[in-house]
């Protein structure tokens, strides 16, 4: 193996090795001893503390060495989308895992039975530690259903919307698009093509636009069926625990008030018409008459080459993170130095970017496509934000390093933000026109096209209350958001039906809405970069803290952690404002 793929010997050398196949032998075991215990005690409430805490650490335990092997297992298949026996191992980790149901809702439903619950908290020093954990147990008990119920859902998803998530993984990672460019076509693996959007070539983008809007169609009947099945079954489960809908149940997941995504999805609709000045001035560089193709939404503007190797990239990334703290840098350092990172694009890797955060052994992994844009670092960056955070609750348990979707997206943003003003402080004019424009050119990714996506999947969740929605149907869908969020910025003719069919975020059934945490973090983000920016070295220890309480806080705890109200809509704005004037600083730069 080099250097550009990531090392995973550090959780198991292989599925044949005694380590792996040891933990899952104790997996099994826990599995069932936990169960019987659960059985034999929870039929009473006397040493009600003292089985709290043995139920606790049991868990903290037993999910450390669950998630190793899920972990192992889910990076595997996702540079190596064929792997037989990684999918093998994953079906029986997946129906495995699903017997941990059957204690946790016993757990659950007794604890919410006691009188006493808080006297019961604060007699222990391992319960308070877990106090948040245990509360919103009591705030979700109402939503929970039998024993019974709970482990026939859980079981059931194996084969239903785990399954048919895995086909759509499946389906993209193995998708080729032919691109014909200059007269010679050539096949591309998705996530290419999908990046051949950044090139200074037109004709490149326009080409490869064509190419992937051709590979989609081809498995958009299969991925509707994937869709379909997923969201009908979010939509079975939601009524059945009692939730009015799939977005207030994704708020209560998220730990977040819909008094505050409704008001950050009001300033986002309020922000929409300068992001439209933004298209129709890119369009009009661009020389297109009608607002701005798909295939011309990330071409670079300007005189800039700006490119860098990957090993330029890291040099950038550990030399900014450093200037903000030492601790972030040798983080960064110590990521790239020890092979957590698989770089490039290649056949049966999956598309776009993640991170993966091992508490278990206290690492990270993350996965890009780099192909040395600009970019491409930003990406980079932002991923490494995510492990960053990871490493802040490595010495939390386990059940107190388990952060909700919208704050995850915060200190990956931060670090992104961090890179990019970096980068323009010593940038030339040229370089600074480019990163500006790729600035918000993301920015309006965030805002613009994640609003598009969060009315989507809205529209879907409606639709299918009736009934399946045909491949066309989705199509349409998709094209009427975009038209209704991008408006005139967004060329009529050359709009992206099929974005349903490439976004992965789309098909988990436990992460619905998986866009608007999106917004929240770049918006969250920058209202705590401004407070580095007031408070300076001083805030880089409040921002450690901050990030280490995130798996035991609701968001406007955390938020509050800052002196910042998410639930006031002038928050959001003064943030949508910083970008605004940034766009309207772009707009008056020279070309």
């Amino acid at each position: 193996m080099d250097k550009y793929t990531w090392s995973l010997d550090e959780l198991y050398t292989s599925f044949n090795s005694e380590k792996f196949k040891n933990d899952y032998k104790k997996l099994e075991e826990n599995i069932e001893s936990i169960t019987i215990w659960c059985k034999e005690n929870f039929e009473t409430t006397e040493n009600a503390a003292e089985k709290c805490e043995y139920y606790i650490n049991y868990q903290n335990n037993m999910l450390s060495v669950a998630s190793s092997l899920s972990e192992y297992t889910q990076l595997f298949m996702s540079t190596d989308a064929e792997n037989e026996q990684a999918a093998k191992t994953m079906d029986k980790l997946e129906v495995l895992l699903s017997d941990l149901t059957a204690p946790e809702t016993m757990f659950q439903k007794w604890f919410a039975s006691l009188e006493n619950q808080q006297e019961i908290i604060l007699s222990s020093s391992v319960l308070k530690e877990h106090a948040f954990y245990l509360n919103e147990i009591l705030e979700n008990s109402a939503h929970l259903l039998s024993e019974k119920e709970e482990e026939v859902i859980s079981k059931m998803k194996n084969t239903g919307s785990l399954a048919w998530a895995k086909l759509q993984e499946l389906l993209t990672s193995t998708l080729n698009c032919k691109v014909e460019i200059n007269g010679e076509a050539k096949d591309y693996p998705l996530p290419a093509v999908r990046n051949m959007a950044y090139e200074d070539d037109e004709n490149i983008r326009k080409a490869a636009y064509k190419a992937e809007l051709k590979a989609l169609e081809t498995i958009a009947p299969s991925s509707a069926a994937c869709l379909n099945s997923i969201k009908g079954e979010v939509i079975t489960e939601c009524r059945m625990r009692g939730y009015t809908s799939p977005l207030d149940m994704t708020a209560k997941h998220s730990r977040l008030d819909r008094e505050v995504l409704d008001a950050m999805i009001s300033a986002m609709k309020d922000a929409l018409p300068e992001f439209r000045k933004y298209f129709l001035w890119k369009a009009e560089i661009m020389g297109d008459k009608n607002g701005l193709p798909f295939y011309n939404l990330f071409a670079p503007v300007g005189k800039s080459t700006m490119k860098f190797t990957y090993e330029e990239a890291q040099n950038f990334i550990v030399k900014n993170f450093s200037s903000f703290s030492t601790d972030l840098g040798n983080y960064a350092k110590k990521a790239f130095d020890n092979r957590w990172i698989d770089v490039y694009p290649k056949n049966g890797k999956r598309g776009g970017a993640f991170c993966s955060n091992l508490h278990s052994i206290g690492e990270s992994r993350i996965l890009t496509n780099f192909t040395s844009s600009f970019s491409d670092v930003l990406t980079l960056a932002h991923e490494l934000g995510h492990g960053y955070h990871g490493e802040q609750l490595n010495s939390e348990t386990y059940l107190n390093s388990d952060y909700p979707m919208p704050i995850a997206e915060t200190a990956s943003t931060f670090c992104e933000t961090l890179v990019k003003n970096a980068a323009l402080k010593t940038a030339s004019p040229d370089d600074a026109l480019m990163i500006l424009e790729t600035d918000i050119s993301d920015n309006a990714q965030i805002i613009v096209d994640i609003l598009c996506r969060f009315l989507f999947e809205d529209a879907v969740f409606e639709g299918r209350k009736e009934g399946s929605l045909s491949h066309n149907e989705l199509a349409s869908l998709m094209l009427q958001c975009q038209k209704d969020t991008y408006g005139e910025g967004l060329d009529n003719e050359y709009m992206h039906k099929y974005m349903w069919v490439c976004k992965p975020h789309y098909y988990d059934a436990e992460y619905n809405y998986y866009n608007f945490p999106y917004a929240f973090g770049l918006l969250f983000a920058k209202g705590l970069y401004a407070l580095y920016i007031e408070k300076g070295d001083a805030f880089t220890e409040d921002y450690r803290k901050l990030l280490s309480a995130t798996g035991k806080a609701n968001l406007k705890d955390v938020a509050l952690m800052a002196d910042i109200d998410i639930t006031d809509k002038t928050f959001w704005k003064t943030s949508l404002d910083l970008i605004c004037e940034d766009i309207k600083k772009l707009i008056e730069m020279k070309i």
